[in-house]
């Protein structure tokens, strides 16, 4: 007899969900207020609850404390929130020049983490070696068993698919075989994504201060390539999600005279980006236009690198400071265009120009000329460092493993995902 509806435990479970994605939200927040808030009844919603308490999912965290002088009458305020603790999570990045290993909270809170830089010559071999020893250190030095883990997340930057040997089909990446590998090792549940749509959700979920208000962020991040996410109620837009270098083809500049290998004059690769700026700057590369840099790399231009620029600029090399401040002056057009087509709350920047404060004063000095202060009051930097970037991936497994599916979660791993 066929079947009709949604189930019991389908029912429980999307309940559950509601319930957990509300105090990821809004932080600790009260039973009374979460039924406001999903239109169910008191008696629901403490049904629910207790019952996630019982298990370890939520913890009680005490009376409501009353700011204002008028105490409310009736019954008081108990707030509840996640507990952080319940489980842990293996966090994975490859990007094009680092390996991120680490193990977290669901909240976000870090317990250890590896990193390695590769560069080119690194094979998928030495990487998933890499990986295997990181994650097999991670759990003995801190006496974590396998039962005590959510899953593994695995943030992968799409410059690395072709090393990683993921096979692409009209921008989709498929892992299934990665996954697969990573599964049958680890002998827990594997969630693999983007790494650029990890880092913009670890932004939203790992957020020290709660903002209930902030529903839709675009998170731009950085590189040799320029990547971009958008996200409404806090979930990365689906249009988005394999075509995040999409802004290198973005143009800020249609007088200009570089011509990128795009076919494109003036686009964001051929303008802003580190091999575009190193470019710029090697053309201004004298002792007497860029003093500074010339004795920091003995004359040798081609040990110009961001890092050096940045120092250049602090030192107010004249060179360097006319071409970073036309790139700022672009940056701000690229922020200016992708704004005014998303409208986000805020605009969330990673790996931006941080080694002097005064780029960042020049930045926005930029932006809000270009954009309007408004604009410019939007922009935050990524609140995830170097040394955290695994994070990407956390953030992906927590949300697959452990928010969508209400807190149930896999027990013991048998290669079937519950």
């Amino acid at each position: 007899m066929e079947q009709h509806g949604i189930s019991k435990l389908d029912l429980k479970r999307q309940n559950r969900m509601h319930v957990l994605k509300i105090l990821k939200q809004r932080g600790p927040t009260s039973r009374i207020d979460i039924a406001g808030a999903l239109e169910l009844t008191r008696a629901a919603v403490t049904i629910i609850t207790n019952e996630m308490i019982e298990q370890g999912i939520i913890v009680e965290l005490g009376e409501y404390k009353q700011t204002s002088e008028k105490t409310p009458r009736g019954r008081k305020k108990i707030l509840i929130d996640i507990n952080s603790n319940y489980r842990f999570t293996v966090g994975m990045t490859i990007e094009c020049n680092n390996v991120s290993v680490g193990i977290s909270t669901l909240s976000g809170a870090v317990l250890d983490k590896r990193n390695i830089s590769i560069d080119d010559n690194a094979s998928r071999e030495d990487i998933m070696g890499f990986i295997d020893r990181s994650v097999e250190e991670i759990l003995s030095g801190n006496y974590i068993d396998k039962k005590q883990l959510l899953g593994v997340g695995v943030g992968i930057y799409p410059g690395m698919f072709r090393r990683l040997g993921i096979p692409v089909a009209g921008n989709a990446p498929d892992y299934t075989e990665i996954r697969k590998t990573l599964e049958e090792h680890f002998k827990l549940p594997v969630v693999i994504d983007n790494s650029v749509k990890g880092m913009a959700m670890a932004n939203i979920d790992f957020m020290k201060v709660k903002d209930s208000e902030r529903r839709n962020i675009a998170f731009l991040q950085y590189g040799d390539s320029t990547h971009f996410v958008v996200t409404n109620l806090n979930d990365p837009i689906v249009s988005y999600d394999h075509r995040t270098d999409f802004v290198d083809r973005i143009i800020v500049a249609p007088d200009s005279s570089h011509t990128c290998e795009c076919g494109r004059k003036g686009c964001c690769k051929s303008e802003i980006s580190p091999k575009a700026i190193i470019k710029k700057v090697s053309e201004v590369y004298s002792a007497e236009k860029t003093p500074y840099l010339y004795r920091a790399t003995d004359g040798d231009a081609s040990r110009i690198n961001i890092g050096e620029i940045g120092a250049s600029y602090a030192n107010k090399d004249a060179g360097t400071m006319a071409v970073m401040n036309d790139v700022l002056d672009m940056t701000a057009v690229l922020i200016n265009n992708l704004y005014f087509t998303t409208n986000p709350q805020r605009i969330v920047m990673h790996d931006f120009f941080t080694a002097d404060d005064r780029i960042n004063e020049r930045f926005l000095q930029s932006v809000e000329r270009i954009a309007g202060s408004s604009v410019a009051d939007k922009i935050s930097l990524s609140i995830i460092d170097d040394k955290q970037r695994f994070l990407s991936g956390c953030a992906l497994a927590i949300r697959e493993l452990f928010y969508d599916k209400g807190g149930f979660v896999t027990k013991t791993y048998s290669g079937a995902k519950q």
